[in-house]
């Protein structure tokens, strides 16, 4: 099992910055994408960002150009600075870690995700 600790800011102001942090523990074998998601109020959840283990990221339209997405792999954490916040941000942010176990089983994992609200 790999556990997930979120971390960081909860709240902030339109045109302002937060940062969310994700720290992996457990019996880690190898990590394959450390990933960002949010669900806003009546919607479905979506991605974020998704950083593979080489670092490559895969940033959402929405997220393109106002938030990064960063990894450590020797630290298994992966971090999401989001700037120019819009309203339009608020929601239950998630990280998402899939996971290849050391018998193959490949795994995806949820932190247990954290209000993010941005206010006028």
């Amino acid at each position: 099992q790999v556990q997930l600790v979120e971390s960081g800011g909860g709240l902030g102001q339109a045109g302002g910055s937060l940062r969310r942090s994700c720290a992996a523990s457990g019996d880690i074998f190898s990590i394959n994408t450390m990933a960002w998601y949010r669900q806003a109020p009546g919607k479905q959840r979506e991605l974020v960002a998704s950083v593979g283990n080489s670092g490559s990221t895969t940033y959402s339209d929405f997220a393109k150009g106002r938030f990064t997405a960063n990894r450590d792999n020797a630290k298994n954490t992966v971090s999401l600075t989001m700037n120019s916040l819009k309203l339009e941000d608020t929601a239950v942010y998630y990280c998402k870690v899939t996971h290849t176990a050391r018998n193959g089983l490949n795994s995806a994992f949820f932190g247990r995700g954290t209000q993010v609200t941005v206010s006028s």
